[in-house]
């Protein structure tokens, strides 16, 4: 499969990006952070959704836009979480197949 490396970056970016926002300071760049209720958890790749009490800064559309393109690519993407205990965030994507010897 052949993908679109610049929209791949931007998923990339969102995650990297949500990971730093959502970390306290002075903590490893890992996910430690407040963490997502299960019932927010299915709502956090809507268009503008923010959930309740999340820092001040975007507009609800990272997770949104990552979640299109990495449909678009035919993969999935979602998030494992729990109040306190940070959150997880996944994409992945079908490998790409091998062409092999074209028979002439």
């Amino acid at each position: 499969m052949d993908v679109d490396p610049e929209r791949l970056g931007l998923v990339l970016g969102n995650q990297v990006g949500n990971r730093v926002k959502h970390t306290p300071t002075g903590a490893e760049v890992r996910d430690t952070g407040e963490g997502i209720a299960p019932v927010q958890q299915a709502r956090s790749f809507e268009k503008f959704y923010r959930a309740p009490g999340a820092p001040a800064g975007g507009a609800g559309l990272g997770l949104s836009i990552a979640k299109d393109i990495v449909q678009a690519h035919g993969g999935d993407i979602g998030v494992t979480s729990a109040p306190g205990q940070g959150c997880t965030f996944w994409f992945t994507l079908p490998r790409r197949e091998e062409a092999g010897p074209v028979d002439s």
